[in-house]
């Protein structure tokens, strides 16, 4: 997709990141969980609270993907102390792409994680690794597509459930 614009989320941004987080991520998930389940999720990981402490860890970046002046996908990516498990100097985490569902299909993924591997690139890491929900196949086959292949499983805890996510690394 033409003229979609990476840029990097700041503090000022918190609004609307906060907005483009809870909607993909209800978009996405809301149909294979409980309301209660979804509910506890959104208000504990995408609290005001949670989201500035992470736009405020040096560790973690976050950007938009904007098309014509509207956000309409994001990116976060860990490195160091700010993975969410393996914290290892030599990888970058990526922990988030969501893209509104009206854009599926017109690259802002594919844009969005080109951006991630130009960051690991640029800080000569060895690998980029992810944490993918076992049952979102359409986001499996995008990393497998990007060259990500599975090393180990972890439970992602979901409210009340337990779910098994995919831990997939890419080589760089």
């Amino acid at each position: 997709m033409e003229h979609i614009v990476i840029t990097k989320v700041e503090i000022d941004d918190l609004e609307k990141l906060q907005r483009i987080a809870k909607k993909t991520f209800f978009d996405t998930f809301s149909p294979y969980n409980t309301a209660e389940n979804m509910e506890k999720y959104l208000n504990e990981k995408f609290s005001e609270e949670k989201l500035l402490s992470e736009l405020k860890n040096k560790d973690s970046e976050f950007f938009f993907a904007m098309y014509l002046g509207d956000v309409v996908g994001y990116l976060k990516v860990n490195s160091g102390d700010a993975q969410t498990e393996l914290q290892d100097k030599n990888s970058l985490e990526i922990e988030r792409i969501y893209v509104l569902k009206d854009y599926h299909g017109q690259k802002v993924g594919q844009i969005l994680y080109d951006k991630s591997l130009e960051i690991a690139q640029n800080k000569n890491l060895q690998y980029v690794w992810l944490g993918v929900w076992e049952e979102n196949h359409r986001a499996v086959q995008f990393y497998k597509k990007n060259g990500f292949t599975e090393f180990d499983k972890h439970v992602f805890k979901f409210g009340d459930e337990e779910q098994t996510d995919l831990m997939m690394r890419k080589e760089l």
